[in-house]
This record gives C-alpha cells, sequence and structure tokens, in this order.
C-alpha cells in the first residue's frame, strides 16, 4: 500500500456539539473469525487527547479516506471504541461484548491487551516516543522544551536502562487503540470520466449490507 494512502481523517463532536477533525495513521482491518461481512477499522491514539473523551461521549464518527493513486474516496460513518490501557481508569468504559461488532470479537475471546502491545511494538522507536511527552494541546513554553523529551523508546524486552524502561511504561499507559465499526461506506470513483458513487449502509445491528448507486 502507498504510503500516502496509509492515512485518513476522522471527525468527532465535543460536548458543545463542535465538529474536531484530525488526521490517523491506518494501523489494520480485522475480521471476526465466523463473520467476514462485520470488518472493524483499527487505528491508534493518545489516551490523553481530547478526541478520546470526544468518542466516549459519542462513539458516532466519520472518517474520509483517500486513495491518491487509484483516485477513489471512501467516506465511513460509524462507532469509534477506545481500548487503553487495562490499567487505566477509562478501561472500564470499554464494553466490547455490548457492541455492534466487537461483540463478535468478544464471543471468541479476544485479547485487547494483547494487540494493544502487538501495535505499539510494531512501531518505530521515534513514533512509541511520542507517547512519553506532555500532555497533547497543554501549554508549552518554547520549542526547546522539545529537546528534552526521549527521542525513542526500545521494543518490549529490549530495555536496557532503568530511564528506557519507565519510558517503555510511560508510552504504554498512554497508548490506546481507536476501533471504528462501520455503518456506512460512501465510495466515490474520481478515476473514471463520468464519476462513480456507491453507498453501502448497514440493515441495524445485522451484518448485512444494502448497497445502492446514488449520484456522485
Amino acid at each position: 500500500m502507498h504510503q500516502r494512502t496509509t492515512v485518513y481523517q476522522i471527525a468527532t463532536v465535543d460536548e458543545e456539539s463542535v465538529p474536531h477533525v484530525r488526521s490517523h495513521m491506518h494501523r489494520d482491518i480485522l475480521y471476526p473469525v465466523d463473520s467476514p461481512e462485520r470488518p472493524v477499522i483499527l487505528t491508534t491514539t493518545d489516551v490523553r487527547a481530547p478526541k478520546v473523551t470526544q468518542m466516549l461521549r459519542n462513539s458516532r464518527v466519520e472518517l474520509v479516506w483517500r486513495l491518491a493513486g487509484s483516485q477513489d474516496q471512501f467516506r465511513i460513518a460509524g462507532f469509534a471504541h477506545v481500548v487503553p490501557s487495562s490499567t487505566h481508569p477509562s478501561y472500564d468504559a470499554f464494553k466490547p461484548a455490548s457492541y455492534l461488532d466487537l461483540s463478535k470479537f468478544a464471543e471468541h475471546g479476544f485479547n485487547w491487551e494483547k494487540k494493544r502491545k502487538e501495535v505499539w511494538n510494531e512501531m518505530s522507536g521515534p513514533f512509541r516516543a511520542l507517547w512519553c511527552t506532555p500532555d497533547p494541546g497543554s501549554h508549552l513554553a518554547s520549542h526547546e522544551e522539545q529537546k528534552n523529551w526521549p527521542q525513542s523508546v526500545p521494543k518490549l524486552g529490549e530495555a536496557k536502562t532503568a530511564e528506557e524502561k519507565k519510558n517503555q511504561e510511560i508510552s504504554l499507559q498512554n497508548f490506546a487503540l481507536v476501533f471504528i465499526e462501520p455503518v456506512v461506506v460512501d465510495w466515490v470513483q474520481v478515476g473514471c470520466v463520468p464519476n462513480q458513487r456507491t453507498k453501502w449502509t448497514r440493515k441495524g445491528s445485522t451484518g448485512e449490507w444494502t448497497e445502492e448507486i446514488v449520484v456522485p
């Protein structure tokens, strides 16, 4: 996959119905063992970020994913669920057995904490260090302060000093998965003339979808 296709934008709303949008790195698309028609999108975030509070208050989100090479655009509406460290206070809000598609994963004993650590471990050392900074959005006196932040964090099992182990713990504690359960997928093909647009809508809580060709 081209690197430009691994980033999409996710929109949330805050408690005053003000929209907020930001770019996210795509991590994976997962499928329940016996339900391939129920894919979930996986990305990551910092559990301290305001968007986490927004998702916990209102799980409805929409993402837009434009593939530059093929000129395809996907707008995907759905429900976002945050999976922080199992020791984080907000973990109690994560109840996969009651969710649309994550319930299917829960039925098969999916290990959320194991997956969280696997995804964290797959990232680069400098990227893992991003979860060791002060709270996202907090005041910064000058950019000089950033020079004192950890520049890289080793993988699990590779820390050689007490400082590296401490940074691993901080990074992992702030690192969270975000699963998005799609309910509407709107696909626009801009690379063909005339443009084509197809929309899939989820039928209630089932895994069935309706397909409709619509005007671009």
